[in-house]
């Protein structure tokens, strides 16, 4: 067995291959799992596996995420969030040649990856304007669930902030303005757009994988494909790609 542990900043996905490549997915919020299910002892992060309820004897664990520089899991192998989700990216969906996009819950990453091989990426965790946190905080100011803000994308209102914390004043600038929640909800899609399309400009290619959290909003899989010109590929349960990519990498499936 080989279990992969993407350590996210606002949930920690857990996954489980056998060898002939059945899958167990499991899902924790952040906090929960540190309190809970880890003791820091020695620099080293233990997790208690059996408290989970998971049987991982014997099992070759790979660990990711948000959390990997300040959390190194006992009897883990620790490997960089790109190459987890590229890894993950490329056994979900069978693709050698792609621009693997992952926007998680505090940082999104773009990646080039040619003949199953990582080229080039770009990363940004300074600001938090594209990620899963600024659509939670967006949909919270149109009182939507995070289902509804991702069907929208006709008609959008111009959002011009690319700061989180302004663009949500500015959103509310716009309910005063008399806006319909549909239009304030595509421009909301549009701006995580705008602030991505550089990183998609630069590492292009003619197909999107686009995974993470945020690769459950099917308007802006829409908008990237609409204005890019690519083709989207989201993977089933795209949020534990990184997961999987740590066993892929550690059950050595792609070489």
């Amino acid at each position: 067995m080989f279990a992969g542990l993407d350590l996210g900043s606002r949930n920690v996905k857990i996954a489980l291959m056998e060898k002939d490549g059945s899958l167990q997915l499991h899902e924790l919020d952040t906090i929960k799992f540190y309190r809970e299910f880890g003791k820091k002892a020695g620099g080293q992060l233990t997790v208690d596996f059996a408290a989970l309820g998971l049987d991982v004897a014997g099992a070759e664990i790979a660990a990711t995420g948000y959390g990997r520089q300040t959390v190194d899991v006992r009897g883990a192998r620790v490997i960089p969030e790109v190459k987890a989700h590229m890894l993950g990216a490329a056994y979900l969906t069978g693709l050698a040649d792609f621009t693997l996009l992952d926007l998680g819950g505090q940082d999104s990453k773009a990646a080039l990856v040619r003949r199953g091989r990582l080229v080039d990426f770009l990363t940004n965790d300074k600001c938090a304007a594209s990620t899963g946190r600024y659509l939670e905080n967006m949909a919270a100011v149109l009182n939507v669930s995070l289902e509804e803000l991702g069907r929208h994308c006709g008609d959008p209102v111009e959002l011009a902030s690319t700061c989180a914390i302004f663009g949500e004043s500015e959103l509310i600038g716009k309910v005063v303005e008399g806006y319909s929640i549909p239009s304030l909800a595509a421009g909301v899609n549009y701006s995580i757009f705008k602030r991505i399309h550089p990183m998609l400009a630069k590492l292009a290619s003619g197909t999107v994988v686009f995974t993470g959290g945020v690769a459950r909003s099917r308007a802006l899989a829409e908008i990237i494909g609409k204005e890019t010109g690519a083709a989207v590929v989201v993977p089933e349960k795209p949020e534990y790609t990184g997961a999987i990519g740590c066993c892929v990498y550690r059950g050595n499936v792609i070489v």
